[in-house]
């Protein structure tokens, strides 16, 4: 589900002034300017005045689960008519579209079953090959070489230290579906404190790959 106008329908704390808009000043007070009582787009506090909570509701029996984020809701539970009458409930409350089944979420991807569900990150993965230039490299058998050293090299060539917090973002990421590579990525990500250098990069590629 997505709520259109999202970031319209949320009051925010912080005081905002803006201009009065043009076409629209007022005739006594031109040189005055306008609080705003609810956020705008491009406002830095648009996104946080969104909630992003986890919400359990229990009806008669029956359990419904809802997670927002930002402008973005899903949510299933145990009936049917109560999820159905949860989505009419707030479609009468807000301008939004029903998107269907589950099928992608924040860069998850959700398969769903009679008897189970499947979350995985494959496109996610193919993206993050493709940005950092290995989207042709061959797939490797584990995530780390047992030879791989992590330590600091002195005579290591120097990487560029913003790609490769970059990679080890997208990397830690990665993990929400991919447990097996956690081990590998908190090394990699460790030696960072001792510097970019060559034997840290070539572990990450190790990892992307």
């Amino acid at each position: 589900m997505d709520v259109k106008s999202a970031f319209l329908n949320r009051f925010i704390e912080e005081e905002v002034y803006v201009r009065q808009p043009p076409g629209f000043e007022s005739a006594r007070f031109p040189d005055r300017v306008c609080k705003l009582r609810k956020a705008l787009y491009g406002l830095k506090q648009a996104p946080r005045a969104r909630r992003q909570d986890l919400v359990l509701l229990s009806r008669d029996g029956d359990t419904l689960i809802v997670q927002i984020y930002v402008d973005d809701i899903i949510f299933g539970g145990s009936s049917h008519a109560l999820v159905s009458n949860v989505a009419e409930q707030m479609s009468r409350e807000f301008e939004m579209s029903l998107m269907g089944e589950l099928q992608f979420f924040l860069g998850l991807q959700i398969k769903q079953g009679p008897e189970r569900t499947f979350v995985h990150q494959a496109k996610y993965t193919r993206d993050i090959l493709k940005k950092f230039g290995k989207g042709d490299s061959k797939p490797m058998t584990t995530p780390m070489s047992t030879n791989t050293a992590l330590d600091a090299d002195e005579d290591g060539e120097a990487v560029d230290e913003k790609e490769f917090r970059g990679m080890i973002g997208s990397l830690l990421y990665l993990t929400a579906t991919r447990p097996d590579i956690q081990f590998a990525v908190e090394g990699v990500d460790n030696a960072l404190i001792k510097g970019e250098i060559e034997s840290q990069w070539t572990g990450l590629i190790a990892l992307l790959v």
